[in-house]
């Protein structure tokens, strides 16, 4: 207990000098917000390939991937930020109603002091210094809790960064659920947390105690709605976009991945059959040695995937795949039919690299299918038909809508990132980071030589003929009255009487 009090106790002390130097104001300067993403572009160039030998033994991904999903990307964030940072901080001019004289007002965005970022293991590097990117951009000192799960990427974070931020500003904290526990219950101006639901609903009912916001970024089960597409071309296409958007990004463990398909049962056998074959030239007759699929995080995630699996009823709807190597933690990419619907991997999160697929007689269906289950991040439509698309857009509830593809919408910085509902709450990527750790304070000037003299006591019909004249943008109105052209419009009997009756209480 003495050295948990002395644990905290250190915790507390740096976390008081980090808010001493953004209370000095270091890290509101422009130059400050400059250099960090600067040093943030270096570190991702110079230590690359520790990088990519930190995500092979965190979770067996191939350079390739490693490069596509977290340092190319996150290098397209940061110059995107270097890019339109002048901009960004800059105040917006907001126009007023002509009745406002003299008055000059803008928006003008302002940090928010000493925010808490807490990653997930799945993306270790780019969940951890994407939403960082933000922070530092709109001029905040940062704590980093990456996650225990992926200890390499974790102890290079810690190792590295350091070296190439201010490390009175930004910190890197590691450790398990304990340290996290412990960093909730600190006061935090901003607490930005990606990971499971269950741990989400923890982060927020810890925040509440300070009344701190927070941006959660969770997940769910993200569906593929794929029409019946008559095109060869078409259905190819559509397959490897799907499989790709399901079993390449961390074998599966990616809270926008492709949970499940939806198809019309008539063309179900067509799109399987045509699945198999863009899967074999994906990953090959042996996908375990092709390196092109990561592996299971750690054993706790593995047996938990093939418990899903082991169930006989869903056992038995295997149509691809299902080979799992325990001592390896690998799992085939896996395809399964028809699964029952409240079986636990249709009801849970799959995260991993099974793919069910649920035939429906109509695919119209689909929506139906969709709104009877939480609101996912995110949702993929296959189709050439417009009335199909516009009708997923406009009659669910999703993070986001892609149509024809998957996953990408992740990359696009002009795009905001995020939940809704049980997936999540708040967005970022591009300038929606910059916001998300951003207050955009409310800035108003007037002069002192023009005033509305019938806005202050004592009250007069006069006067309220004239508040309904300026609430209504009237002008004509209002001169019309100041002139006494205008009939002044009487307060009403009753509300007299009742002014008059409460004076009379009070006296």
């Amino acid at each position: 207990m003495e050295i948990e009090n002395e644990v905290v106790e250190e915790m507390e002390r740096e976390l008081e000098e980090m808010r001493g130097c953004y209370r000095s104001g270091r890290t509101r300067e422009a130059s400050w917000r400059k250099s960090q993403l600067k040093g943030l572009l270096q570190l991702l160039r110079e230590r690359e390939e520790e990088i990519f030998r930190a995500l092979h033994q965190d979770l067996g991904k191939h350079p390739v991937e490693a490069y596509r999903d977290e340092i190319g990307s996150l290098i397209k964030s940061l110059n995107y930020a270097l890019d339109g940072l002048k901009r960004w901080m800059s105040g917006k001019k907001v126009k007023l109603p002509r009745i406002a004289l003299l008055t000059t007002a803008e928006t003008v965005p302002e940090p928010l002091g000493l925010v808490l970022v807490i990653s997930s293991w799945n993306f270790p590097i780019g969940i951890s210094l994407e939403p960082l990117i933000g922070a530092l951009a709109a001029g905040n000192a940062v704590v980093l809790k990456p996650s225990e799960l992926a200890p390499e990427c974790s102890s290079l974070l810690a190792n590295a960064i350091p070296c190439y931020l201010d490390d009175k500003a930004v910190k890197v904290i590691q450790g398990g659920p304990g340290v996290g526990e412990q960093l909730l219950h600190q006061k935090w101006d901003k607490i930005f947390f990606t990971g499971s639901a269950r741990i989400g609903r923890r982060v927020l009912a810890a925040a509440a105690d300070h009344l701190t916001p927070v941006t959660l970024e969770l997940g769910g089960k993200c569906p593929a709605v794929i029409d019946t597409l008559s095109s060869s071309f078409d259905r190819k296409v559509a397959a490897q976009r799907v499989l790709g958007g399901k079993f390449s990004f961390s074998a599966g463990q990616v809270c926008i991945g492709v949970d499940y398909v939806l198809v019309e049962k008539k063309f179900s056998s067509t799109l399987v059959e045509t699945m198999k074959v863009v899967m074999k030239k994906m990953f090959g007759e042996n996908p375990r040695e092709s390196r092109s699929v990561a592996r299971i995080v750690n054993k706790h995630h593995f047996l938990r995937l093939q418990n899903l699996l082991l169930d006989p009823t869903v056992k038995s709807s295997i149509v691809y795949g299902g080979l799992m190597d325990e001592d390896n933690l690998f799992i085939e990419p896996t395809i399964l039919m028809d699964p029952p619907l409240q079986a636990a991997i249709m009801t849970d999160e799959i995260f991993g690299p099974l793919l069910p697929i649920v035939t429906l007689n109509k695919i119209e269906d689909s929506i139906e299918f969709i709104n009877s289950r939480p609101k996912p991040l995110a949702i993929y439509v296959f189709t050439k038909d417009e009335s199909l698309r516009r009708r997923v857009v406009s009659k669910t509830s999703s993070g986001s809508v892609v149509s024809n593809d998957a996953i990408i919408q992740y990359l696009a910085d002009a795009l905001p990132f995020g939940g809704v509902g049980e997936s999540g709450m708040g967005r970022y990527h591009g300038k929606f980071s910059f916001d998300a750790f951003s207050h955009e304070k409310a800035v108003l000037r007037r002069s002192f030589l023009v005033d509305f003299w019938f806005r202050f006591p004592p009250w007069y019909d006069h006067k309220l003929q004239l508040f309904r004249s300026s609430y209504r943008y009237d002008y004509l109105g209002i001169v019309l009255t100041v002139l006494g052209l205008k009939r002044t419009s009487r307060v009403s009997k009753s509300s007299s009487r009742h002014l008059n009756e409460h004076a009379h209480h009070v006296l």
